[in-house]
């Protein structure tokens, strides 16, 4: 169950923000061999005045923060990284140099999920020791 959040300057198209979007969550699919139907995204378009970037960073520029479940190792961390980043390139034309990625990862007695559980204690139906 990732909690994405993506950050980006306001203007972009909803054909770009659907492409967006898609692009993180398949490579969270492929990367992370999370269920295809597990999609929890946040999409916060920010004015300019409220979204102060480095200036060797372009209008494209885009934040992309993620809350997982502890467990994945950092190869299929790099693996990630690299199919968003590739992703985003391909269908956007999004530089890599333009992509922020951030994980954070609470333990899973830090989730409160199925009616109130522990993550910790439910059996989620994938594996997430990938």
């Amino acid at each position: 169950m990732p909690l994405v959040r993506i950050e980006l300057l306001q203007g972009k198209s909803p054909e770009y923000k659907k492409a967006l979007l898609d692009g993180v969550h398949q490579a969270l699919v492929d990367a992370l061999k999370i269920p295809d139907y597990d999609r929890m995204q946040r999409l916060y378009e920010l004015d300019k005045d409220h979204f102060e970037i480095s200036s060797n960073r372009s209008d494209d520029f885009i934040f992309i923060e993620l809350t997982i479940f502890q467990g994945r190792s950092f190869e299929a961390k790099k693996k990630l990284y690299k199919a968003i980043v590739d992703n985003l390139e391909k269908a956007l034309s999004i530089k890599g140099t333009d992509i922020l990625i951030v994980i954070n990862e609470p333990p899973l007695e830090n989730w409160g999920v199925s009616g109130g559980k522990p993550a910790s204690e439910v059996d989620l139906g994938f594996k997430i020791n990938v």
